[in-house]
């Protein structure tokens, strides 16, 4: 029976996401503290947990068929490997920092500069396209003291909240790439495999359709029904149901929860009422 091995990284950010992502797909995985390899116990799909640098090579050497981590990672490791999709979370951006007291205007500031990174090749990449020449620096670990120690002029590094750069006294300037958790897989996984991996993608896709949409339930007057109708953006036609009060109808649809807050207001003026607004665990399309 085919099998499935998926790496995920062992700790920090993307862990919890990952883990939480494949629970929510229904998959079952029976792992303990600082185990390094657990099976699902409901599907043929092995866990390893490793160093999120090291997931790239092993994806690539088919030592893991498939993997969750950040299109950032990809992009620095330069493998050969397939990004299958997109998955929302762990969303952040890598970007070029330097001191607040420094007089920047552009990025030809850094011609001739010393910028401090743990992401060579993705700089080094941009820089090229951008045609600026600077010495980069290869740092492992905090990059963000390089400039407040005289090692580099500015830094090139994963950028979130902004907070890190705030305390060391820098400012975020120019963003190289946006990245987000993304699921990569082995160009050479077998049929059978890729059968399996359709299943999981099926799955994720129906959890990551559900995360912003919620189910909407209201009242309205008959005579008010077609024109609360047309506010509603839903997936399709809203169902409509009379109610045992005559002159009564529930208004049942899909609908995305900004789209939600934008028309509130106008959908109480059109006479709705009780309106309920509840999560959606799963939606297949």
């Amino acid at each position: 029976m085919a099998n499935l091995k998926i790496a995920v990284q062992k700790s920090g950010r993307l862990l919890d996401g990952s883990i939480a992502l494949l629970k929510e797909c229904g998959i079952k995985i029976d792992n303990k503290k600082d185990q390094l390899k657990a099976q699902a116990s409901n599907f043929p799909l092995e866990v390893y947990y490793l160093r999120n640098s090291d997931i790239p090579e092993y994806v690539e050497d088919g030592i893991a068929d498939i993997a969750i981590l950040g299109e950032n990672t990809v992009v620095e490791k330069q493998k050969d490997i397939e990004v299958v999709m997109r998955l929302g979370f762990s969303k952040c951006r890598v970007s070029l920092a330097v001191p607040k007291n420094v007089e920047y205007r552009d990025l030809s500031y850094f011609n001739g500069k010393r910028i401090a990174t743990s992401y060579p090749n993705t700089l080094r990449m941009f820089l090229e396209k951008k045609g600026v020449e600077a010495d980069i620096h290869l740092i492992s670990g905090s990059v963000e003291i390089a400039p407040n120690i005289g090692l580099a002029d500015g830094i090139c590094d994963i950028v979130s909240s902004g907070s890190t750069l705030f305390k060391n006294g820098l400012e975020e300037k120019d963003i190289i790439m946006k990245s987000e958790a993304c699921l990569v897989k082995n160009r050479k996984i077998t049929p059978e495999q890729q059968d399996l991996l359709d299943s999981i993608i099926f799955r994720i896709k129906s959890v990551l359709a559900a995360r912003d949409t919620k189910y909407l339930l209201l009242n309205a007057p008959n005579e008010q029904v077609n024109s609360i109708i047309k506010l509603l953006p839903g997936m399709k036609s809203p169902t409509v149901m009379p109610l045992a009060q005559p002159g009564w109808s529930s208004i049942h649809t899909v609908i995305n929860e900004n789209r939600f807050w934008e028309i509130i207001d106008t959908l109480k003026k059109s006479g709705a009422e009780g309106i309920l607004v509840i999560p959606i665990e799963k939606m297949i399309l």
